[in-house]
């Protein structure tokens, strides 16, 4: 483990933060499908609300893998990936305005819940983690 690697509970506790994760999805003969996400995460799933009709849904269909990767670009950086295998659910009522709220709060929520077309639930099971933590340099 590099003397940057986050241990266990610190990368889980990062994951668990508010960030902008940028998901990967495979795309056969071509480039990987990169596109932000707002997530929550606990206890080894990443949950992302989407509506079905996006290519990210389509590609994830067709191949169940995915990377997220979240960082904290203020000093000093830091970021966290996790990839694993993507099942693709129906979006149980409340889950937009919980994820939405960790990002606009209780109002700004609700308010984007009311125009929101995501209908479909992304689970990621973390399988793989990569980390790095600037912070351990000591400087």
């Amino acid at each position: 483990m590099s003397t940057l690697s986050m241990s266990s509970d610190e990368r889980e506790e990062f994951l668990a933060g508010v960030h902008i994760g940028v998901l990967a999805v495979g795309r056969a003969g071509d480039a990987p499908l990169t596109t932000p996400v707002w997530y929550r995460y606990d206890d080894g799933i990443v949950e992302i609300a989407t509506a079905a009709s996006t290519k990210k849904v389509a590609l994830l269909r067709e191949s169940p893998e995915a990377s997220l990767c979240v960082q904290r670009e203020e000093y000093p950086p830091a970021y966290v990936t996790v990839e694993g295998a993507v099942s693709i659910e129906s979006l149980p009522a409340g889950v937009v305005t919980d994820i939405a709220a960790r990002y606009l709060g209780a109002n700004g929520a609700a308010q984007y819940a009311e125009t929101a077309e995501d209908d479909t639930l992304l689970r990621l099971q973390v399988h793989t983690w990569r980390s790095v933590d600037f912070a351990k340099l000591g400087g």
